[in-house]
């Protein structure tokens, strides 16, 4: 004889909820008796806002790592994996899983955030960021392709999808009982200059979405290329620096695909252009050997001998001492350096030296988020502390959204559309409150769609029927 046992999968906003950094979100299989059959982790990210490392990393968690039976990870930024050392020394021994390329970047990506929480104290960080809790993640780790289904635990399996948001980027739809739920991660900008475009997922009943750009839009897609390379000429006519903070993870390979097709095409003027950023000329050589999760006719590029990632004038400075060196070069010349938000890294030197000439370009290409010296400059600063030394900004500052790696409002919002026939409910997080509460109440008002703005540490309950025998 067959009897329905009810169960609920109860979500804790653990992070991410009203804050674009920090994703963190706890999934339990609670049985009828309120006991957590099992539990599961999407994401592990710091919380970065005017520096690396928010003081609220170090808060409580509303859960205890060592109960913890896996975590699902949707890509390797380190908004979504920096707080995994943590979680390990917090007694967490579960699974780690995600697609092939995360896996890779997550080394490379982890590997930095150690180096930079080295020289930081308290709240026994020094004890938590080592290489041995690195070493120790990767030995827990877990990877699969795209739409190959898995297991994550008796009654419940997942399957990646590309977001085509960076290399590896994954959804992650959870299958449990009847019901079926999306935590999207991030959502690529699409058209991407290198990746696919994101994928549709149908089936659909809940879903948890990121909003960074919930209430605005981009500029046209199409415009991006005209523009950076208008503001290439225009560094170069005017003699000056043009200073380009980037995410080393995504932007720079996307910016460095994008000049390689200028220079190829002698669509702009000959000058020095230099990589400053170690992190990024590391992330560079896990792209070079991903190139099967690229677009086709990227690939087919690669295959027909351009090295889309090189050309003539391109300096990579791994060493200090080359670094430093940049300074005394003669302008024009292009620098592009992490970190994307102005926030640390090598890029914050060249702000420094390059801000106070009038004759020098800054140019914004992604999300600044609250509190950073790029939002900032961004908001039109006449003058910013680095280093603690007020420094003049004479320098242009110029932004490009199309660059964006997140979609906009519109996007989105189309993006939610294509599940129309199946949503229940739509929890919208990842994304400053305004962004968020403005992404819901367009799902609501054109959609028609149930959607809700959590808030940190907020709990959901969705039933989960699982028909057993007696």
């Amino acid at each position: 004889m067959l009897e329905e046992q009810k169960r609920k999968l109860r979500i804790t906003f653990a992070g991410g909820a009203g804050s674009v950094t920090g994703a963190n979100f706890l999934v339990e299989d609670v049985l009828s008796d309120g006991t957590v059959n099992f539990s599961f982790l999407v994401d592990c990210g710091l919380i970065q806002n005017s520096s690396h490392a928010d003081p609220a990393n170090w808060r409580t968690w509303p859960y205890d790592a060592k109960k913890v039976d896996v975590l699902l990870v949707t890509h390797a930024h380190t908004d979504h994996i920096g707080r995994i050392p943590r979680l390990l020394y917090e007694g967490f021994q579960g699974k780690i899983i995600s697609t092939h390329p995360t896996k890779d970047l997550a080394d490379v990506m982890l590997e930095d955030t150690i180096h930079i929480m080295s020289h930081d104290h308290g709240h026994h960080i020094e004890k938590m960021y080592t290489e041995e809790n690195k070493k120790k993640a990767l030995s827990y780790w877990t990877s699969y392709e795209y739409h190959q289904r898995f297991n994550i635990s008796e009654d419940i399996t997942a399957e990646f999808y590309d977001s085509g948001h960076i290399l590896g980027s994954a959804m992650i739809k959870i299958y449990f009982g009847n019901s079926t739920i999306l935590f999207t991660g991030d959502l690529g900008n699409s058209p991407s200059p290198l990746l696919p475009d994101t994928e549709k997922v149908e089936g659909v009943d809940y879903m948890v979405m990121e909003s960074v750009y919930g209430d605005r839009n981009h500029e046209d897609r199409d415009e991006r290329r005209k523009k950076l390379e208008e503001v290439i000429e225009n560094n170069y006519t005017n003699k000056g620096t043009l200073v380009i903070p980037t995410f080393s993870l995504e932007r720079t390979q996307e910016l460095l695909f994008e000049i390689n097709s200028f220079v190829e095409g002698n669509r702009i003027p000959k000058m020095p252009i230099y990589v400053d950023s170690p992190l990024a000329i590391r992330v560079t050589d896990v792209f070079e050997k991903n190139i099967k999760y690229f677009k086709e006719d990227v690939k087919d590029q690669i295959l027909k001998g351009d090295n889309i990632f090189s050309f003539t004038g391109l300096r990579e400075t791994l060493a200090t001492e080359e670094s430093k060196h940049i300074l005394k070069t003669q302008n024009p010349k292009i620098i592009i350096s992490a970190s994307g938000m102005s926030t640390g890294g090598r890029v914050i030197h060249h702000e420094k030296n390059y801000l106070p000439g009038k004759e020098n370009t800054l140019l914004i290409t992604g999300y600044q988020s609250a509190g950073s010296l790029g939002r900032k400059l961004e908001e039109g600063a006449k003058s910013v502390f680095i280093m603690r030394e007020e420094v003049p900004v004479h320098a242009k500052i110029e932004k490009i959204k199309g660059y964006s790696g997140h979609k906009d409002s519109d996007h989105l919002l189309e993006f939610v559309d294509g599940m129309v026939d199946t949503l229940k409910s739509v929890y919208v997080v990842m994304g400053e409150t305004k962004a968020s509460l403005r992404l819901v109440q367009r799902i609501r008002e054109y959609l028609g769609i149930r959607a809700f703005s959590p808030e940190e540490n907020e709990v959901l309950e969705i039933d989960f029927y699982k028909t057993k025998t007696k």
